[in-house]
């Protein structure tokens, strides 16, 4: 009796489960299989975090910047001299002084300056001393191979980002948005463009406003000019002061000048050196703020200011450590002015900031910022010569320009692997970009997307000469901890839906939290799994859910990868929906390594465009090495009413049966 009624109550049980199973199903294996769900993933259990290095922040004594105060000559007193401290791995200047060319009387407290009896003229007597021989042989090396080779429209290019007013060069990183930028700042330049066979002998001056017109005359854009016009005086005068090294074309005769270019040359060289470069600093500093406040262009943007630097190399005018020194410094100058109430409270950012949106929406026709993202991404004309020609539009091709130019692939001055470390305030840089993130994430951001260490001008005591802000822009390089993400669809912009495009590392766990959309497009390995808690998390490759489980108990988990989605691990939808656009039979599809457990949540199907399979043809949409259990609660595919949904013991099929 009690062996029959056990029999009893577990043909029971199991029919109950198989029953509770049912909704949803199509056909398949006759028993569907008992499967335990997987536990969400667990991860690190603990998140990361970037303290910023002891030591004096830039973002606490940038004012200390000049070379008119006796106190503030040394490396220890002067902000924009110590930031650039890892050049003393290259160059030991001949003085450790802001002197060259300048004298300075007894004042508060401080001794009097003599200035230095450098001449400017490398190898004489009054020179400094090379200390690392293969970096700067292979810094003005550089310089010669690129002056020497260089074309007619590089020369042209090198020409006009030396005589026209910065802002107004810079400007032309906007792309499609270029011209209704230009106009509402009313930019002006007398030398907007020149054919390349009309160069002149001699270098003709500016005579545009640069920036545009300010608030006082300009209620379109007149916020955001002086947003960019207020950044703190960053000054390259006191560095170049300091370390005394002189430019390119005095180092060596085979480094060619923009015919040009010759009679911009200054004839003072103990008050002109090259490093760093005052002309890449200044472009820095306009594009980050331009940068800030249209943060759709970001990356095109600060890819715009490293063809800045690359050309005033070609012009023959800087080497390659100097204009990665303007980089430097203008970064370190850009926070310390967004993260002073001096500078801009956070009323002034917003102001700007909604200005600079507001203008270019109208300006593009479109509704809100992601549509202006779309239009500022758009394709508006082939012709060159049109200023809303995009020359950036090339995304891969950006990212290896950049990233190059991070470094000029010079040798290493210190060991790598080091472990980053992110200056003070530093993050604010990212405080448009990624906005639906913490200050401390977007710290973490930088740290985990930084150049390795051991590359020139990368020791500086900070961080600054590590900062990689175009991988920054594409959110985590690592998930070192767990990562919660929460982004409001309501309040719009990049909160409402982002791409993050890095190829993510680590041992931690991504939560997707909040009504925002988040993509992922890298190869990602991260290993700590992925939980989709509220909105959508959607995978634009292959591996974008790296290498552990995925669980879904809420929201979306939507799959546009190109070929299969790889899961990694067990896959559990427990919850909300899968949604798959698929761009043929298979891909958009998931493959699973563990169990694929369907515990509650719907199936829904979209095609992406070019694919439009026909009735009676069968979709895979999950396979798995491991076993399938449960059922979707529903099953809709766009454009079909009639469908039929198989489950086998390794996966699930979708026949379209009719329309």
């Amino acid at each position: 009796m009690r062996s029959s009624l056990h029999f009893s109550l577990s043909s029971l049980t199991l029919a109950v489960l198989t029953a509770l199973a049912l909704p949803g199903c199509g056909g398949g294996d006759d028993t569907d299989p008992i499967v335990p769900a997987a536990a969400e993933p667990a991860g690190l259990g603990q998140t990361d975090s970037a303290a910023p290095p002891a030591t004096a922040a830039y973002v606490d004594t940038g004012a200390s910047n000049q070379r008119n105060n006796p106190c503030q000559v040394t490396l220890d007193a002067n902000a924009g001299v110590r930031v650039l401290q890892g050049f003393l791995d290259v160059w030991t200047p001949s003085t450790q002084k802001v002197d060259a060319g300048v004298t300075l009387a007894a004042a508060n407290g401080c001794a009097a300056v003599t200035a230095s009896t450098w001449s400017g003229i490398p190898g004489d007597a009054t020179d400094g001393q090379v200390k690392n021989a293969a970096v700067h042989a292979g810094n003005i090396g550089y310089v010669k191979t690129v002056t020497q080779s260089r074309t007619a429209a590089q020369a042209l290019a090198a020409y006009l980002d030396d005589r026209r007013g910065k802002g107004y060069s810079v400007a032309d990183g906007m792309g499609p948005l270029t011209s209704a930028w230009r106009a509402g700042a009313q930019q002006a330049s007398t030398i907007a463009s020149i054919d390349a066979n009309q160069l002149l002998p001699t270098a003709v001056n500016e005579g545009g406003n640069n920036l545009g017109v300010g608030s006082a005359a300009n209620a379109n854009l007149g916020l955001a000019v002086d947003f960019v016009a207020n950044i703190a005086d960053g000054s390259t005068e006191p560095a170049k002061r300091f370390y005394k090294y002189a430019r390119p074309y005095r180092w060596s005769t085979d480094v060619k000048v923009v015919p040009a270019l010759e009679s911009a040359k200054s004839g003072t060289p103990t008050t002109d050196g090259g490093f760093p470069s005052g002309h890449t600093a200044e472009a820095w500093r306009n594009t980050l703020a331009m940068a800030y406040l249209v943060p759709q262009r970001y990356q095109e943007l600060i890819t715009r200011a490293m063809e800045m630097g690359e050309n005033r190399i070609l012009a023959g005018m800087h080497s390659p450590l100097d204009v990665m020194g303007g980089r430097v410094q203008a970064t370190a100058v850009v926070a310390y002015s967004l993260n002073s109430a001096a500078y801009y409270t956070p009323a002034v950012k917003n102001s700007a900031y909604q200005q600079a949106q507001a203008w270019l929406t109208k300006q593009a026709g479109v509704s809100d910022f992601n549509a202006l993202n779309t239009y500022a991404h758009t394709v508006k004309t082939t012709d060159a010569a049109n200023a809303d020609f995009d020359r950036f539009a090339d995304r891969a091709a950006n990212k290896t320009a950049y990233t190059q130019r991070l470094s000029y692939g010079l040798p290493r001055t210190g060991a790598a692997g080091v472990a980053a470390t992110v200056p003070k305030g530093a993050e604010v840089l990212l405080e448009t970009r990624l906005p639906y993130l913490s200050a401390e994430q977007r710290r973490v951001v930088l740290k985990t997307t930084a150049l390795d260490s051991g590359y020139p001008l990368g020791n500086d005591g900070e961080g600054w000469g590590r900062l990689n802000l175009f991988a920054a822009a594409d959110g985590y390089g690592a998930f070192n901890g767990d990562v919660a993400v929460t982004m409001d669809a309501a309040l719009g912009g990049f909160a409402a839906r982002d791409s993050w495009r890095n190829d993510i590392a680590g041992k931690g766990r991504l939560n997707k939290l909040g009504t925002g959309m988040l993509r992922l497009a890298g190869a990602n390995t991260y290993s700590g799994g992925t939980l989709v808690s509220a909105g959508t998390l959607a995978a634009d490759s292959a591996s974008a859910f790296g290498n552990g489980d995925v669980y879904v108990k809420g929201g979306t988990l939507e799959s546009a990868a190109p070929g299969t989605l790889n899961i990694g691990g067990a896959f559990t939808l427990n919850g909300g929906a899968l949604q798959l656009v698929m761009g043929s039979a298979t891909n958009g599809s998931l493959k699973v390594s563990g169990n694929a457990v369907i515990v509650n949540g719907a199936l829904n199907i979209a095609f992406a465009p070019g694919f439009k399979p026909a009735v009676g043809d069968t979709l895979t949409v999950l396979s798995t090495s491991g076993q399938r259990g449960g059922r979707f609660v529903t099953v809709t595919v766009s454009g079909y009413s009639k469908v039929t949904t198989t489950y086998r013991a390794n996966g699930v099929t979708v026949k379209l049966d009719g329309v």
